[in-house]
């Protein structure tokens, strides 16, 4: 009967850890990707405004849910890891890196996106290279404490791996 039951948490400890890998890889991919392919340094105006309101439109909504799920998987398999301090440990790091990517993302890049989500293309306020600026910068936080996140994440995993243990 032990045996089954363990055999159950760590099929259970497989799962939260598949996920978390999946969901939290695909939330700092996203991230990097507009680090890496969309700095907005040298748009224009308009071009800003057109491909900033369309990220908006995309992600907004998705990428926080998202967002709040990877805390929540991460946090589990912390807990599912209690017997490994060192791991636990990590992954408790890391679900505080999430958070801050989230509260940035909550309270930096958001409200600009409120007021950019607002902006027409024939009455772009003189402002817009300001927020533009803000937003950047705050996207460059999220993007290391995301990606410092999922590191974390995988060295834990592949650690275990490398040990032979079960995760």
């Amino acid at each position: 009967m032990r045996h089954a039951k363990n055999l159950n948490t760590i099929k259970m400890k497989q799962l939260i850890q598949f996920l978390d890998i999946t969901l939290t890889g695909l939330i700092a991919g996203v991230i990097f990707g507009i680090w890496i392919g969309n700095n907005p340094q040298d748009l224009s105006a308009v071009t800003y405004v057109e491909q900033q309101q369309n990220t908006i439109r995309a992600l907004n909504v998705l990428m926080p849910i998202l967002g709040l799920i990877s805390i929540i998987l991460t946090g589990i398999y912390a807990v599912l890891s209690k017997g490994e301090k060192l791991n636990r440990n990590l992954l408790l790091l890391a679900t505080a890196f999430l958070i801050i990517s989230g509260l940035i993302t909550r309270f930096g890049n958001q409200p600009i996106n409120a007021i950019v989500i607002t902006w027409k293309l024939e009455n772009i306020p003189d402002i817009w290279s300001t927020l533009r600026d803000k937003w950047w910068s705050f996207h460059i936080m999220r993007t290391l404490s995301a990606m410092t996140g999922f590191a974390l994440i995988v060295y834990v995993s592949i650690f275990n791996k490398i040990k032979g243990r079960n995760v």
